[in-house]
């Protein structure tokens, strides 16, 4: 790739002027067709499609898409010219979510919170408008749950997105419920603005959150926030259980140990001055 350098000149910038920084359009361009891969999940994208999507010429998207490939980053998928992604970007997104200072912390909490009721649990932290799992506790029972490491959930439609929502300060949540894009993946998804406030209300008063089938039909969550020592949400739990197998009693069973186990994270944060 060749690097174009600045040309130097006598006239000095203001002092408060910003300097842009060589390379950033570029790298943008490169990311935005990463990401444009990693968020379509199964999906194989071809140089066309991408083209398409992102607006870039086939030349500017074949170049990126070729480096990309040099650096393992993305394959080209067996079955024809489409691209997924690549074992070196799964390898360092592995040991990012390995490294993580708030998966760390929670991870004995977690455990305990699987022993005590026997189902998956989660932990999902805010990325942009969505919420993404960094852990992931399998449930020892048959029936176990479809997600995966890395995988993001909407905020409107999960138990982690909905608790994280509730306990953010009014002006942040409303901006953020501005930029989400309300779909429906089950008959009980809430679909408007209004459904998921009035939801978060609710939340509020009861202090944990529920996705009843919202994400995932025949899948039951309850979600609940940790914050750290000023109260602000830094990460979300949940307990998923399928609905055939949900106990009668749930307060006991999921909602006071999930409860008890966000505030017991929360005080540690607290003792540790952790900020995310």
């Amino acid at each position: 790739m060749k690097v174009t350098r600045a040309t130097r000149t006598t006239t000095q910038p203001p002092a408060h002027a910003a300097k842009p920084v060589a390379g950033t359009a570029s790298f943008s361009k490169f990311m935005r067709v990463l990401d444009t891969i990693a968020l379509g999940g199964d999906t194989a994208w071809t140089v066309n499609e991408l083209s398409v999507k992102l607006g870039y010429p086939r030349p500017t998207i074949y170049r990126i898409v070729e480096a990309l490939v040099a650096e393992q980053l993305i394959v080209q998928k067996r079955n024809g010219p489409s691209f997924g992604l690549g074992p070196r970007l799964v390898s360092l997104a592995s040991r990012a979510l390995e490294s993580s200072d708030i998966r760390q912390l929670c991870k004995e909490h977690l455990f305990d919170l699987k022993e005590r009721t026997q189902e998956t649990v989660h932990l999902a932290v805010p990325d942009r408008s969505e919420m993404t799992y960094i852990d992931k506790l399998e449930s020892p029972k048959a029936v176990r749950m479809n997600s995966r490491l890395g995988s993001r959930v909407t905020m409107y439609s999960s138990s982690v997105g909905k608790a994280y929502l509730a306990k953010l300060e009014p002006a942040a949540r409303d901006a953020l419920i501005a930029t989400l894009d309300f779909k429906a993946f089950t008959d009980a998804t809430l679909r408007t603005p209004q459904a998921l406030r009035k939801e978060l209300q609710q939340i509020q008063r009861q202090g944990y959150a529920e996705d009843r089938e919202e994400n995932e039909k025949d899948i039951f969550c309850f979600g609940c926030a940790i914050t750290d020592k000023q109260g602000r949400p830094v990460a979300c739990v949940s307990l998923s259980i399928p609905a055939f197998r949900m106990s009668a009693n749930r307060t006991d069973s999921y909602i006071k140990p999930l409860v008890d186990t966000c505030a017991a994270i929360s005080k540690t944060l607290a003792l540790l001055d952790y900020s995310g």
